[in-house]
């Protein structure tokens, strides 16, 4: 299992859009994907439950890769977090 931690970092925070293009991303990916909070979990599979985490400015997540494609999903997702802007 991969992870890799980030900080939201984008003022509008994780909206529709962004999760969207998350989903599209995790997708194709055959690996497990969660994206974890302290409180929460989520298949980034799944808009709904991605949009269900609310993640703000400042929210800290996890993202959780496990399969056999994790070190590949875990850098495009990683890649495209960075690209947008959304957290660091």
């Amino acid at each position: 299992m991969k992870t890799q931690q980030f900080t939201v970092v984008d003022p509008l925070g994780i909206h529709a859009r962004p999760a969207s293009q998350l989903v599209a991303k995790a997708t194709p990916f055959t690996s497990s994907i969660e994206i974890r909070t302290e409180e929460k979990a989520a298949n980034l599979k799944s808009i709904l439950g991605v949009m269900g985490l609310a993640l703000k400015q400042g929210s800290q997540f996890t993202l959780a890769v496990e399969g056999e494609d994790e070190e590949q999903a875990l850098a495009a997702l990683t890649t495209l977090i960075t690209e947008m802007g959304l957290a660091q």
